[in-house]
């Protein structure tokens, strides 16, 4: 399985994904979700992908050769004019492969080969932008009323970005709130797991901070023991059940 968040904040974006995949409980592994493309003072673009792995690392690649060989009809996200457009290219890009996939195994493509993904990112002369990518290739864009999206295993991590996101919030807030978020999904999913990849991307900056996050790592690990204190806290300090 999988768990990634990109959001949106006034300053920026703010990404982190897991690195865990496995087929069973005996075949687990470590894969990066977490991809990144450049070219400073023009753009910025970074991708999360969660799904069937040889479906998202075939769209991966198919991103990437585009950019060294651009084709007419398979234009590259490193020459689309709008973010809207990178948008449009890498659903397009997954769709496609979904459907290559399932001719060539017979499988439906809402199972077996299905994939999502989180795009986000700044072209020169506009404001950053984030979209959510689903597997039949349309999409939808992160606003005011959905400043942040999530793919994967969604529903452990999801409360504490509702109750505390701020739009105005620093990076710094912003960190400890997924490092939260992500603690508590891999507290109740095994199949989600450290490391974690970061990117903090500052509007109109055209470049990213990038860190991999380890087991060992000790402001994880702090954060995850004092939100756990933090907790068991709050709960003993609620007033006691009367009926």
């Amino acid at each position: 399985m999988t768990y990634c968040v990109g959001m949106r904040l006034d300053k920026g974006l703010v990404f982190m994904s897991d690195t865990r995949t496995n087929s069973g409980v005996d075949n687990i592994s470590t894969f990066k979700k977490m991809f990144t493309w450049e070219n400073p003072g023009d753009r910025y673009i970074t991708v999360m992908t969660a799904g069937n792995l040889a479906t998202t690392q075939g769209v991966v690649s198919a991103l990437e050769e585009r950019t060294k060989a651009p084709h007419e009809r398979k234009p590259s996200i490193m020459e689309a004019p709008t973010m809207f457009q990178v948008a449009r290219i890498i659903g397009e890009t997954l769709r496609d492969e979904i459907l290559r996939t399932r001719s060539i195994a017979g499988e439906s493509a809402s199972s077996t080969f299905s994939a999502s993904m989180i795009v986000g990112g700044q072209i020169a002369g506009m404001e950053p932008k984030l979209f959510m990518i689903y597997p039949e290739g349309n999409f939808i864009e992160a606003g005011d009323d959905t400043p942040f999206f999530q793919i994967g295993e969604t529903k452990y991590g999801r409360p504490i970005l509702v109750r505390a996101y701020d739009r105005d919030m620093s990076f710094h807030d912003a960190i400890k709130l997924l490092m939260v978020s992500f603690d508590s999904t891999i507290k109740a999913n095994l199949s989600v797991a450290l490391p974690l990849d970061l990117q903090i991307y500052a509007s109109n900056s055209f470049a990213g901070r990038n860190r991999r996050i380890q087991a060992s790592d000790p402001y994880y690990n702090l954060i995850a023991d004092q939100w756990s204190d933090a907790l068991k806290s709050a709960f003993h300090s609620l007033p006691d059940y009367t009926g």
